[in-house]
């Protein structure tokens, strides 16, 4: 599967807005774990698969290639770790980690 870009189709949006784009890739199986997992700093892939406990070593492979060709992710001497992009990344999605935790007590 080829990664989303901004100004061609993605899930959601004919047009590929970048929003829609970015909706796409992170929508995917494991690509919000990967981020937030490599927050805590950069690792092998096989540490990341433990820290990411169920992902099989197949989706966990795509989602690391696609979050590489989407800058977000690199490789690094200790394996991989997030791009300068994933760290903003992460900066912004970490309040909505906050809401939904207050979302979920509604529950």
């Amino acid at each position: 599967m080829k990664i989303p870009k901004p100004g061609a189709p993605v899930r959601g949006s004919k047009s590929g807005q970048p929003i829609m784009a970015l909706f796409d890739l992170l929508g995917r199986s494991w690509a919000m774990g990967v981020i937030w997992n490599l927050n805590h700093g950069p690792c092998t892939f096989r540490e990341l698969q433990v820290r990411c406990n169920t992902v099989s070593p197949t989706t966990l492979n795509s989602r690391l290639k696609e979050l590489t060709n989407a800058y977000i992710i690199e490789r690094c001497m200790e394996g991989y770790q997030l791009t300068q992009s994933g760290k903003e990344l992460y900066t912004l999605l970490s309040p909505l980690g906050e809401w939904s935790r207050k979302w979920a007590k509604k529950f």
